[in-house]
């Protein structure tokens, strides 16, 4: 009897093991299919308006995640785009947005006029200016003034969209832990802090400060001061970027409508290049071959070769547009215009004009998921 029951048993272990088997090979083909079959997506803050959602098959918006009047500004999406984490200017903070539902799941005070996040390693980066107050309540225990509404700016005036002011204490960067959702540490650094990229080790945060023509450089985890790199007096540096092969960084220079290509190692320019008017948003293309800047008081996106730093064509855009994103598959280029309250949609390849996104009033930063490069994130 002993015998005859161990038979059974081992008999039956590979007919249960094989339905187990064969119902999780289910569950993942259905797992996959259903990630397959959900379109990629643009997120697009809008000053006036919440986050636009872009369905990128279809080229169209969707819905809108009800932020308010917060002002939504500089945005970054973690690892799996489960969360959007947006800046709010009228708010002091950073709302962080489940995707699958719309609604905001948490709010960390941040301080006065947050404007540019950045997602890396666990922790998101935010660019604020603390005022006389300090830093945000995790930090310091002190609550940062709230922003001011932003006034009505006249459209192509030099400045007109910045409320920042150089004679204000300097700017800080918030490093927030994802998983506490707590300001972890504040970081002191110049004047009217733009733009946020880190080396290509992921060791060193560098962040463009427009009221000192500065490029500061810390160490990412502590905040610990690296080194400060002075460029042209005048130039307001704002859009930065890491070369594809890890060896310069691409610095926009609003004021004097020019680019610099800053040796990652020694820190020192080794190239200026002209634009056009105003440069901000700077990204590689997709294959690394290919530069695209922003040149937005020029209403147009400057390509140049991405070795030489050659101009290779320039592309009629809208108004006020700052950042922009490449879709996913790397085939559209996707250019949020504040001033014209859309996203252009251009080919990548060929930069003719696809479409014309409305309904985003004063649209100002723009991500995707699945991940791609662009001016505010890089993958």
């Amino acid at each position: 009897m002993l015998e005859t029951r161990f038979r059974k048993t081992t008999r039956g272990r590979p007919i249960v093991s094989a339905l187990i088997a064969a119902g999780m090979v289910a569950a993942t083909a259905f797992g996959a299919a259903s990630a397959h079959a959900a379109a990629p997506l643009a997120y697009v803050t809008s000053e006036k308006g919440g986050v636009g959602v872009i369905d990128l098959d279809k080229m169209t918006l969707t819905r809108t995640f009800p932020v308010g009047a917060d002002g939504p500004r500089g945005l970054s999406l973690n690892a799996d785009g489960s969360r959007l984490l947006v800046a709010n200017k009228n708010t002091g903070d950073l709302a962080v947005i489940d995707t699958a539902s719309g609604e905001v799941v948490q709010r960390v005070k941040i301080g006065q006029n947050p404007e540019f996040v950045r997602v890396h390693n666990g922790y998101a980066y935010v660019t604020y200016e603390p005022g006389e107050d300090g830093g945000p309540p995790a930090a310091s225990g002190q609550s940062g003034k709230p922003a001011e509404k932003p006034g009505e700016a006249q459209a192509g005036k030099p400045h007109a969209d910045d409320d920042d002011d150089a004679n204000k204490p300097p700017a800080e960067i918030a490093i927030v832990d994802m998983k506490s959702w707590r300001v972890v540490r504040s970081v002191t650094s110049g004047h009217e802090t733009e733009g946020i990229e880190f080396s290509r080790d992921g060791k060193n945060m560098l962040v463009t400060n427009e009221g000192d023509d500065t490029v500061s450089v810390y160490h990412a985890r502590t905040g610990a001061p690296v080194r400060t790199v002075k460029l042209a007096a005048g130039g307001r540096p704002r859009g930065i970027r890491l070369s594809p092969d890890g060896k310069d960084y691409v610095v926009t220079l609003e004021s004097l409508s020019k680019l610099v290509v800053i040796d990652a190692r020694t820190f020192k320019v080794k190239k200026t290049v002209d634009t056009k008017l105003g440069p901000y948003g700077v990204a590689y293309g997709p294959d690394g071959k290919r530069l695209f800047v922003a040149a937005a008081r020029d209403k147009t996106v400057q390509v140049f070769d991405g070795k030489s730093y050659e101009h290779l064509a320039d592309v009629p855009v809208g108004q006020r547009c700052w950042h922009f994103s490449f879709t996913p598959d790397g085939t559209k280029l996707l250019v949020a215009c504040g001033r014209s309250d859309a996203v252009y949609v251009l080919d990548a390849r060929s930069y003719q004009p696809v479409t014309q996104i409305g309904q985003l009033p004063l649209a100002w930063g723009i991500v995707t998921y699945p991940h791609s490069d662009g001016s505010i994130e890089s993958h």
